[in-house]
């Protein structure tokens, strides 16, 4: 799956426990009617790629959704959800897809010219 939008916040690695487990988390809005400001986290050896993004690029992030069974000290099944993140690509501003689509549709549908044979 992937997540495409404005990236709105990027915090930096925390670890946790004694075993070295690292977590860094960013924010992207989505570009919709209704956008929504989605958490994904990146865990492990993946927080470096966040390195080189900044808050308001635009960017496309793969991700997997995660979700665990947890029972609490009284006995009560708790269900969790999570959205990690595994690979994240900066995204080409409007023009440059513009012209990239344009670029396609020529490939596969070359432009008319005037020395068409066509009878009308």
């Amino acid at each position: 799956m992937q997540v495409q939008g404005t990236i709105k916040q990027v915090n930096e690695t925390q670890e946790y426990g004694s075993n070295g487990f690292k977590k860094r988390e960013l924010v992207i809005t989505t570009d919709e009617q209704y956008p929504q400001h989605i958490l994904i986290e990146f865990v492990q050896d993946k927080c470096d790629l966040l390195d080189n993004f900044k808050v308001g690029q635009n960017a496309t992030v793969s991700i997997n959704l995660r979700g665990r069974e947890w029972t609490n000290p009284q006995g009560e099944v708790k269900y969790f959800n999570s959205i990690q993140g595994w690979r994240i690509e900066a995204n080409q501003d409007g023009q440059s897809k513009v012209n990239e689509v344009a670029q396609q549709v020529n490939e596969v549908m070359p432009p008319a010219t005037e020395d068409d044979d066509l009878p009308f």
